[in-house]
């Protein structure tokens, strides 16, 4: 008797519970990957790379480069597709647009995990034949970086050699690049907002000035906290709001930071004899309370701990 055919599965409306259970399993599966500071394998990033082309009905490329990192690839396509003269990278606009078809243009890899975990779990838990059309790209995302694919050449770069995050998995490092590649290029966060790379490697190159007229809300910030606010502070005209007779306690004070309007500090004397301020809630009304807001205690508490002790 002939074998009867398996229906493919077109849609589905819901997931069963064993399809349920796989949720994390696939999650944490697609993390890693997204996160993954392995070596690109050149080999099987050529062979995916095809696959994908294969399913978008286009020969595959007849070159494959390689490249360190997005920077890298960058001058390796400038190799490959020559400018006109006109558009010469020496002219600063067209280089800053150039630069940004090239990123733009490009598939994301590992980086692309978000999205492509989605589809691998309908995929293969679900049966979702539609799906299959992916397969170059999910293999792609387990074995490469970044790629720029074109008509004739693909340029497959390398992953990151590091990546690093501050406790909210926020992409933040104090001391160099958050991203940072084989090659030395790297992309600086600072609890996941990103920043010039002097403000890290040249820290007196930046100054309270730069930072409270730094046009960027979120970097204005960011170079506010670089800095330490204590030092901003001392830029402004900071009204006393509160002040606690103890120093380690201390003083609640109100500033008006450009563009961002009126925002409290407390202004307190750590133990090891350093001063510090930090950024307390607007509804705040003393010094006490700001300190026991940075422990998620009542003020009240906080002052019985300070009688104990």
């Amino acid at each position: 008797m002939a074998k009867k055919a398996t229906k493919k599965v077109e849609k589905i409306t819901e997931l069963t519970p064993a399809q349920e259970a796989q949720l994390d399993v696939y999650r944490d599966k697609w993390l890693a990957i997204g996160l993954s500071t392995e070596r690109t394998d050149f080999e099987a990033a050529k062979i995916a790379v095809a696959q994908a082309y294969a399913a978008a009905g286009l020969p595959a490329p007849q070159r494959y480069l390689y490249a360190k990192s997005p920077l890298d690839a960058i001058e390796v396509l400038k190799k490959y597709e020559p400018l006109d003269p006109k558009d010469s990278y020496e002219n600063a606009t067209n280089k800053k647009a150039k630069v940004s078809e090239y990123i733009n243009s490009m598939s994301y890899g590992s980086h692309d995990a978000g999205w492509l975990s989605f589809y691998e779990f309908f995929r293969d838990v679900c049966d979702l034949d539609c799906c299959k059309q992916l397969d170059g790209l999910i293999a792609l995302a387990k074995v490469s970086g970044w790629v720029a694919m074109y008509d004739e050449v693909a340029v497959i770069q390398d992953r990151p050699g590091a990546i690093h995050f501050d406790e909210e998995n926020r992409l933040h490092c104090e001391t160099g690049p958050a991203i940072e590649y084989h090659d030395g290029y790297g992309v600086y966060s600072w609890h996941g907002t990103r920043i010039p790379e002097k403000w890290i490697e040249d820290r007196k190159s930046l100054t309270a000035k730069i930072a409270l007229t730094w046009e960027n809300v979120e970097q204005r910030r960011a170079a506010c906290e670089i800095l330490g606010w204590v030092n901003v502070l001392k830029e402004l005209n900071a009204t006393v709001i509160d002040e606690d007779d103890d120093p380690e306690i201390g003083t609640l004070v109100e500033v008006d930071l450009p563009d961002l309007g009126k925002e409290k500090f407390l202004k307190v004397l750590c133990g090891t004899g350093r001063m510090f301020a930090i950024p307390v809630p607007p509804e705040t009304k003393t010094a006490l309370e700001g300190n026991a807001w940075t422990f998620s205690i009542e003020a009240d508490v906080l002052r019985q701990l300070e009688v104990r002790t």
